[in-house]
């Protein structure tokens, strides 16, 4: 694995820590609904703040034209504080007067969150000006917002080339776990990918035929993978613009050595709400007014054959509709029998992506997964084999 540097090669004693994390959490009405995100980056801010740092709290939410109120960060730094179990200081920008009193007046183990980096357009243009103002409340910064280091704005990336950067322990373990899922696995490697459209996925198939042993496909997307083998897939979900580049993925795994794994039975029915009347199908028999909504039986046993023989699971995306029952079956029998064959030690499990974890939530499996990534672009980028500004800049 590249090496990266990280807080075990710097004292954060009396330091300015400009600290970016991922605190986008789903709200309603002023209040967290969902607070994986803070939690993540906790053991960071304790580490840090614990060792006499001076932790100062950058971070976006939503996508703001300019100032607003329903996108202060303002409520989430009470349910930081909440979650933390000690106060969390807030100052009403994150560049200029505001800024700078509210970091003056901290002492060693002190937190702040500043106000949304977002608020300022310069943040997304990643203006050297701006980076430049943000960088003057520092003296070190700690990235530990993995889901933004797809982008290259000040905040996630441009502070890297001004002051010392550093990896947090949230960004440490979220590259350390990807690193050993992709760059140097334990073999056989077996990646699910799903979801609904093959079109949102093409980098993905095409980077993870070249590395991975086996490739399961599920999903909507499965049906156009299906149709380009000539079969009849009725009324659902299928890219017919896409049956020539589903084909030409099909070659290149192939011609790479990966065995390519689709349904050979679905689950089916004529209407797409929970409860439909369903029926099992061979592949070969979905008749024109059939939606396919998950695999079957079938499929789902020779999945788990091939994950009985894997090391490691790449997971991105459910196998059907897994939000309506009957349709979760697939997709939460998977789970579960990758969670067994983690806990068993036999099995290292990384997934990510919004809908997979999810799926994996439902399935009740999401903590027995080896990790569970909350980034979702970043963590697409990154199985996609991009390079990602806001993980280049950390390298030692």
């Amino acid at each position: 694995m590249t090496a990266f540097r990280t807080l075990d090669s710097v004292d954060v004693a009396n330091k300015r820590v400009l600290l970016r994390v991922d605190l986008n959490v789903p709200m309603d009405n002023g209040v967290v609904t969902d607070a994986t995100r803070i939690d993540r980056v906790l053991p960071t801010i304790r580490e840090i703040a614990d060792k006499g740092g001076k932790v100062i709290l950058l971070a976006h939410f939503g996508r703001p034209k300019g100032r607003s109120e329903k996108d202060s960060l303002a409520p989430v730094a009470k349910e930081v504080a909440r979650h933390l179990g000690r106060p969390v200081g807030f100052a009403e920008d994150c560049v200029g007067p505001a800024a700078n009193a509210a970091v003056d007046a901290m002492k060693p183990g002190d937190i702040v969150l500043l106000e949304n980096t977002r608020f300022h357009p310069e943040e997304e243009k990643n203006d050297p000006a701006f980076v430049k103002a943000l960088a003057e409340n520092g003296d070190i910064w700690v990235s530990d917002a993995f889901s933004a280091a797809h982008r290259a704005h000040a905040s996630t990336e441009g502070l890297g080339h001004v002051l010392p950067a550093y990896a947090g322990r949230t960004m440490q373990a979220e590259v350390e776990a990807l690193s050993k899922a992709l760059e140097a696995p334990r073999r056989p490697v077996l990646a699910v990918v799903g979801g609904a459209k093959v079109s949102s996925k093409l980098d993905l198939l095409g980077n993870l035929v070249k590395k991975v042993d086996v490739l399961v496909i599920g999903g909507g997307m499965a049906n156009t993978f299906l149709a380009a083998q000539g079969k009849a897939v009725g009324k659902s979900l299928c890219e017919k613009d896409l049956l020539d580049t589903a084909r030409a993925i099909l070659d290149a795994a192939k011609a790479a050595g990966c065995e390519i794994v689709l349904p050979v039975d679905a689950t089916v029915a004529s209407e797409f709400k929970a409860h439909a009347p369903s029926k099992v199908v061979s592949v070969d028999g979905v008749g024109p007014d059939d939606m396919i909504l998950d695999i079957g039986p079938a499929s789902i046993a020779a999945v788990n054959a091939r994950l009985a023989k894997a090391r490691t699971l790449v997971w991105n995306g459910p196998f059907g509709a897994f939000e309506l029952e009957p349709f979760d079956a697939g997709t939460t029998a998977v789970a579960r029998e990758a969670a067994r064959l983690t806990r068993a030690g036999e099995l290292l499990s990384v997934a990510g992506g919004g809908d997979t974890v999810s799926a994996l939530n439902h399935a009740g499996v999401g903590e027995a997964f080896s990790y569970v990534s909350t980034a979702g672009g970043a963590f697409l980028e990154w199985l996609e084999g991009k390079d990602l500004p806001g993980v280049r800049v950390l390298r030692a």
